[in-house]
């Protein structure tokens, strides 16, 4: 029921035919600006002109001709209404030119459709009011030859054409209105994706350099058991040779298959086109997904910025994978509320990123195992140890750009820990290597 009223709807004759009765209705709202009572402006002229700006797929003639016959029929029922002594034929007579108008109006707007999104705002309304003003003369012009009346006063005609101008004009800034909010709100969209996209890419980008890592390890145990199999066969230990062999050959069987499962996902990375993506940009993605991340947590965080440095760089996923670790795990230290500083400063030849929380802090006997591989200190409720990427691998991404990581405590007088990166700003910068990050080891 719901997609039959929906297509319903989508139908161009049915929105054609609502844009009629629109602007007929819109068109009983209106002022006499000729001595004669039977010439009368309305709000029908703005209501088509806007729903055809915002509806360009429609047929701007089939339109007009629509809105003509129902303006026709609208304001002929309304003169007999009003003056009982007129007939239908009168009526309708007399009302002939004002559905000429808009069919005339149509007409010229559809000469034009296509070129409205490039025109300039004044040259536009100056063209719409040559329109409203031409398909103006063609109903008077119309209505005297019917009624025989005198239709040339220089006043009133000059009237007319400045409340062309002022309605024209009017519904220009409407549409630009509309425009601006629906450009608005398609740029909120595109940014929420955007989010999405730098999420997913940043957690893909810390499991494909794991997994490169991995496929090192898996390389060197091959290495060693071909080796291992061939001082065994030497040994003519043909039984262990052969299980190591075997061993071997599954070593190898796993590393190609992590060689596919990388390749597809180095297909998400185009190193050839790198896109470049300013620090800002990148600590506003990831203080705005680790707000959510705190909130989720039910944790009452405040996440300042303190940036007194930035610059483009086509690292962005390496730095939105460190930066999205380092503020999630100071929002995992901090148990009810409390405060997340991040500072972004230039020292020297390096920038220095740092994360300062007010958590329970890191105890200095734990500042050297940290950052090695297996450590943590989360567990879920029935004690099995958090998976992710982990400090230590944030230290390896780091220091494929050449840069440092440490952890000391908060600055005097406030706890916590502090998290300092510091990476040389020629590497930030440097789109050569731009893939040296997923290839640390490679010569």
């Amino acid at each position: 029921m719901k997609r039959s009223m929906r297509n319903w709807v989508k139908n161009e004759n049915v929105q054609m035919t609502a844009i009629a009765f629109a602007t007929a209705v819109g068109a009983q709202f209106k002022i006499n600006p000729f001595r004669e009572d039977y010439f009368r402006i309305g709000l029908g002229v703005s209501i088509l002109l806007f729903l055809l700006m915002i509806m360009p797929h429609l047929s701007y003639v089939k339109t007009g001709i629509l809105t003509g016959i129902a303006n026709l029929l609208f304001q002929s029922a309304d003169l007999i209404n009003h003056v009982q002594t007129v007939s239908i034929l009168e009526s309708m007579r007399d009302n002939l030119g004002a559905g000429v108008y808009y069919v005339v109006f149509a007409y010229g707007l559809s000469k034009f459709r296509h070129q409205f999104h490039e025109m300039q705002p004044l040259l536009l309304g100056g063209l719409i009011t040559c329109i409203d003003f031409s398909s103006n003369f063609v109903e008077l012009l119309l209505r005297g030859m019917l009624s025989g009346t005198n239709i040339f006063y220089m006043k009133e005609w000059l009237y007319l054409l400045v409340v062309g101008g002022l309605r024209s004009y009017f519904v220009i800034g409407l549409y630009n209105s509309f425009a601006v909010r629906q450009m608005r709100l398609l740029h909120a969209e595109q940014e929420k994706r955007m989010e999405q996209m730098l999420s997913v890419n940043s957690g893909l980008y810390g499991e494909a350099f794991y997994l490169q890592k991995a496929m090192n390890t898996i390389e060197g145990i091959a290495v060693d058991s071909y080796d291992l199999y061939r001082d065994l066969r030497e040994q003519e230990l043909n039984q262990y040779s052969q299980r190591t062999l075997g061993i071997a050959q599954q070593i190898h069987e796993v590393k190609k298959d992590s060689q596919r499962i990388l390749a597809g996902l180095l297909k998400l990375y185009d190193n050839e086109k790198a896109v470049n993506m300013s620090l800002s940009e990148v600590l506003n993605f990831a203080i705005k997904g680790n707000r959510k991340y705190s909130e989720m947590l039910n944790r009452k965080i405040e996440i300042r910025i303190e940036q007194q440095y930035d610059c483009d760089s086509p690292y962005y996923i390496p730095l939105l994978t460190v930066m999205n670790n380092l503020i999630a795990n100071a929002v995992e230290a901090i148990k009810n509320d409390g405060t997340i500083r991040i500072r972004v400063l230039e020292e020297g030849a390096d920038v220095q990123f740092v994360v300062i929380d007010s958590g329970k802090g890191v105890p200095q006997a734990k500042r050297d195992v940290i950052f090695e591989p297996g450590y943590t200190t989360k567990f879920n409720e029935v004690g099995i140890a958090a998976t992710g990427i982990g400090l230590s691998h944030v230290r390896d991404i780091v220091q494929s750009l050449e840069g440092r990581i440490s952890v000391k405590s908060a600055p005097q007088g406030e706890k916590g820990s502090s998290f300092v990166v510091s990476i040389p700003k020629a590497n930030l910068i440097n789109e050569d290597g731009a893939d040296d990050a997923f290839y640390p080891d490679r010569g």
